[in-house]
């Protein structure tokens, strides 16, 4: 065992005074010791119940053999983070995540650990400390909310930030607006859409690190604590097997996460905490990979914001199982990767049924023939600029309009409700990347405006920023180069015309080369004056179109 370099012989009887400190008897010291990961807090609402989840998963280790050994993570809200500093603090923590529980894992020499994240950094986080640790591990999470309902119909988190608008835009009454914030969030759970909570969670079992339910069982059934209680079972079956991550996060298995990413139309988020994941597993993704996946892969499913179901919704008509189960009828998964349950991905959805056409189209039968996600290039976006391609109005797949520049998210909401945006316009929110944030912040507030103004149909958004899950319209995010580092996006001009071709991947501004290499010779970067842990950030960080993934220092940034 592993964890023998802590507990056994005459040279490590300090360590076992200390756990004799714990209470721990010495048939508990015999057994293997599981790290459990837990990132309860009671702050964020998809984590208030994970106590529950952790109880359950320390009876499963306990049943099987094994000494359970609970020890944290933390988690911040995008929710909540949103709109103001604090989402600069978002994104960073992912990284926090990943060394914090690499410190906590290999200090203390656990056996075999399971993951128990639920929120949008954590659960990329815990998955790259999983694949760094590499000891054997399964994640589960603490599960989606159910949704809301507002007047008869089913509401998210998506539909309250798009109130806020409605009520700039004079379509909603104070009252309308409370009537929301009483009833679109009902439960515990991570929000209740295909944001980037849900869509990671449900990556998770795509890449075989979670057992089946793990991304769509909601957190208030109890069929979540039967799962965590079989995740501490079969972490211990893994231990016994010696099948680690490293064995199941392989390129295949990231492949089989890309295809299954289009099929969902999952957050643009996945486009960041993908190549991140990967690269702490020895597997490096170019993000330009997702159109040739996206070009073979139907999207089989329309989960809020693209459309009316929810992730309770997707539960029921077969979970993600089904989904690749419809991929499968055209070849387009690896099916002999490994998974947490032992067995292959072609073994684990051997059989499994779509019971709901409605919520997961029939492969022969899609909602779009081509996936969620496309990676569009051009002279504003030379490296790469993503868009939830499935979530867009049909009449903004190609737009052509003058661009309203902004150098921060704030600025961008106040011209947004005060009116000054019009039909046509293409907004520019910049200075809002990795490095430029620092923090690349989320840009749900100025989308919802977008849409609650009414011009979700005619305004297009563009920012070297990124989009949470439940931004919808045509939103353009992780434009790279940056423009703190002076990318394109950076020598865009007040009323430069911008042209977005979403259907041939392309995003150009309508400026002659010269003038642009003109502007780039006189740009200037901005000063700034950071302290803590963000300066550390904006130092390290790369490119959004390389996942944000901190630089080693041996590395271009």
């Amino acid at each position: 065992m592993k964890s023998d370099s802590v507990k056994k012989g005459i040279a490590r009887a300090p360590q076992r005074s200390l756990f004799n400190a714990l209470g721990m008897t010495s048939e508990e010291m015999a057994k293997p010791m599981v790290g459990i990961v837990s990132s309860y807090n009671e702050i964020v609402p998809g984590h208030m119940n994970i106590d529950k989840i952790v109880e359950a998963v320390k009876l499963g280790v306990a049943e099987a053999g094994g000494m359970p050994v609970v020890f944290p993570a933390i988690a911040v809200c995008d929710g909540i983070a949103m709109g103001h500093v604090g989402m600069k603090y978002s994104l960073v923590t992912r990284d926090l995540i990943a060394d914090s529980t690499e410190c906590m894992a290999l200090a203390h020499q656990f056996d075999a650990l399971v993951m128990v994240p639920n929120c949008d950094k954590n659960v990329p986080g815990l998955l790259m400390a999983a694949a760094r640790i590499n000891v054997p591990t399964v994640f589960v999470s603490g599960g989606p909310m159910l949704a809301g309902h507002v007047n008869g119909r089913k509401r998210s988190l998506s539909s309250m930030f798009e109130a806020v608008g409605s009520y700039a835009a004079g379509t909603m009454t104070e009252d309308d607006v409370e009537n929301y914030v009483e009833n679109v969030c009902p439960t515990c759970g991570s929000c209740s859409g295909m944001y980037t909570a849900n869509s990671m969670n449900c990556l998770t079992e795509v890449i075989g690190m979670g057992l089946r339910g793990n991304g769509t069982i909601p957190a208030v059934y109890s069929a979540r604590l039967k799962l965590a209680k079989h995740a501490g079972m079969a972490v211990m079956e893994m231990y016994r097997k010696n099948i680690r991550p490293r064995d199941i996060m392989t390129r295949e298995a990231f492949e089989n996460a890309l295809t299954v990413d289009m099929a969902l139309g999952c957050s643009t988020n996945t486009m960041l905490h993908l190549p991140a994941i990967a690269h702490e597993a020895g597997v490096e993704l170019n993000m330009e990979m997702a159109n040739e996946f996206s070009s073979r892969t139907p999207n089989l499913c329309h989960l809020a914001p693209a459309g009316p179901t929810y992730i309770e919704d997707l539960n029921e008509a077969g979970g993600i199982y089904a989904v690749m189960s419809e991929l499968k009828k055209k070849n387009l998964l690896h099916l002999d990767c490994m998974t947490v349950t032992g067995k292959t991905v072609g073994e684990n959805i051997e059989g499994i049924v779509n019971t709901n056409p409605e919520v997961i189209r029939p492969i022969d039968n899609p909602y779009m023939p081509e996936g969620g996600i496309a990676v569009l290039k051009g002279n504003l976006a030379p490296d790469t600029g993503i868009v939830k391609r499935s979530a867009v109005a049909p009449e903004m797949m190609k737009h052509e309009g003058p661009a309203r520049v902004f150098d921060c998210e704030e600025d961008a909401i106040a011209a947004i409700t005060g009116g000054k945006i019009h039909p046509g316009d293409v907004v520019v929110i910049r200075y809002e990347g990795p490095k430029g944030g620092p923090g690349m912040r989320e840009m749900l507030n100025p989308t919802s405006a977008i849409i609650g103004m009414g011009l979700g149909s005619s305004v297009a958004l563009i920012t070297d920023g990124r989009f949470s899950g439940a931004s919808r319209g045509a939103a353009i995010g992780h434009v790279s180069p940056e423009a703190a580092v002076g990318g394109p996006i950076a020598l865009v001009h007040e009323g430069d015309t911008i042209s977005i071709d979403i259907e041939h991947n392309a995003l150009n501004v309508l400026v002659s080369d010269e003038e642009m290499a003109k502007r780039k010779a006189e740009w200037k970067p901005k000063e700034r004056h950071l302290t803590g842990y963000l300066a550390r950030y904006a130092k390290l960080v790369t490119s959004g179109n390389r996942g944000a993934i901190l630089s080693d220092g041996n590395e271009k940034a």
